[in-house]
């Protein structure tokens, strides 16, 4: 194994698990045609490809990919058996398989949120791939097996999360973190952000009741238009403590 490449690879394997969140055990899906290619080139992919990528790996193939393989006949009888010792990832094609590149795909959706590497020499499902941010894709060439590097789409992704135009899927799985020890839900957001009706109320009693026909009698007012003050006359006694006659006014 060069140098140079597996120093390559070890860079590629750092910008996915930098920008895209993988981890160990690396999940690795594989087709039929890198099988084949592998028992060709007499490569042991159980012992080489943990060597290769560096970590603990997980050998994984789809129900589409091993039926393919049957129909094609004995010719491909040796990548069969190497499939099948691979774990069997459950897809949505179980009654009615489709072709390994078609469910493949389907496995990684938009976005790739199980962080699958995928394992192939078609050439229709590497197009495929490249379209799709965050897909690591392994291949054979000259004997060897060569991680390729992150596609434009996967450059492009990162460069707009940089830009604040989208959100790095770290960045994803530490909101959510965060909203789980907060205790607040994806239902409760929803419930925010719905507006809540009003119920209709019953009317005030008190404004239901029949105005009376007099108002308040409004305050005496003087000439001025001020309010009259009364005036209390406090009464003086005298040194034997009885209270003075009132006097009387002159005529």
């Amino acid at each position: 194994m060069g140098l140079k490449r597996q120093k390559q690879a070890k860079k590629t394997i750092s910008f996915y698990k930098y920008n895209f969140s993988f981890r160990e055990p690396f999940q690795i899906l594989f087709d039929g045609t890198f099988c084949q290619a592998a028992l060709k080139n007499k490569i042991q992919i159980k012992e080489q490809m943990p060597k290769y990528l560096m970590g603990e790996v997980q050998l994984c193939t789809t129900n589409c990919a091993l039926k393919e393989l049957e129909t094609l006949g004995k010719e491909l009888y040796g990548a069969k058996i190497i499939l099948q010792r691979f774990q069997v990832r459950r897809c949505p094609h179980f009654k009615d398989p489709v072709p390994a590149s078609e469910c493949l795909l389907s496995m990684l959706g938009e976005t790739n949120p199980h962080h699958y590497f995928v394992a192939t020499q078609d050439h229709t499902l590497t197009a495929g791939l490249k379209k799709i941010p965050g897909v690591p894709l392994l291949y054979i060439i000259l004997n060897t097996m060569v991680l390729d590097k992150p596609s434009q789409a996967s450059l492009d992704h990162v460069k707009a999360v940089q830009l604040g135009e989208l959100v790095s899927p770290a960045q994803q799985q530490s909101i959510r973190s965060l909203k789980e020890e907060q205790g607040i839900s994806q239902k409760d957001g929803e419930r925010r952000g719905k507006k809540r009706k009003r119920k209709r109320s019953n009317p005030n009693p008190l404004s239901c009741l029949k105005k009376r026909k007099g108002g308040p009698t409004p305050p005496k007012k003087t000439e001025q238009g001020e309010k009259r003050k009364r005036i209390r006359h406090k009464k003086r006694r005298t040194e034997g403590g009885d209270t003075p006659a009132p006097a009387v006014a002159n005529t």
